[in-house]
């Protein structure tokens, strides 16, 4: 989170928005608000409470040596026309999307025009 919260200026130059989605409960274990309170992003933070969202993308880790029923942490890059652009899903809860080339997959979708897999709705 912190890794493209620090690249902010450089995403919203590039007329793009940062958004977090987090596979968790408002009141569970990692205590969002309480978190947020301490340590606040200038980001919108999103609550897929029920695991909806994440199922949907693939992304549900049921179960594994370092996870239980949360998400795997990915980076999606969707244009404006709602096209996936940029997919990175970590293998771990420690792997995540390298900078250099979420910044570079941003540059490309500002320059594409309608390619790719099918619209996100």
């Amino acid at each position: 989170m912190t890794q493209l919260e620090s690249k902010l200026a450089e995403i919203t130059a590039a007329g793009a928005q940062l958004v977090f989605v987090a596979a968790e409960k408002r009141h569970g274990v990692w205590r969002p608000e309480k978190f947020f309170a301490k340590h606040p992003i200038a980001s919108p933070f999103l609550l897929d409470e029920d695991r909806e969202a994440t199922k949907a993308y693939g992304l549900h880790h049921v179960l594994s040596t370092d996870a239980i029923n949360i998400a795997r942490p990915a980076t999606f890059i969707i244009d404006r026309d709602r096209w996936v652009r940029y997919i990175y899903c970590g293998r771990n809860q420690n792997d995540r999307a390298p900078i250099d080339q979420v910044l570079a997959a941003l540059t490309d979708a500002q320059k594409s025009g309608p390619a790719g897999p099918a619209p996100v709705r």
